[in-house]
């Protein structure tokens, strides 16, 4: 299953159901996410860490 069709599902998901309060929600996690990601090969990592 392809990840682009999981994130279409979830919009479609937030659309149909009226489910609009999910949506900062789930982009504050996908932030997160992505800030672990690419701070974990570098200097910042440590200061990084701190904050969780």
């Amino acid at each position: 299953m392809p990840k682009m069709s999981i994130l279409k599902e979830l919009w479609n998901f937030l659309k149909v159901r009226k489910k609009w309060w999910l949506a900062p929600m789930i982009i504050v996690l996908v932030l997160l996410g992505a800030l672990i990601v690419i701070t974990e090969s570098t200097a910042v990592a440590p200061f990084i860490y701190t904050l969780f």
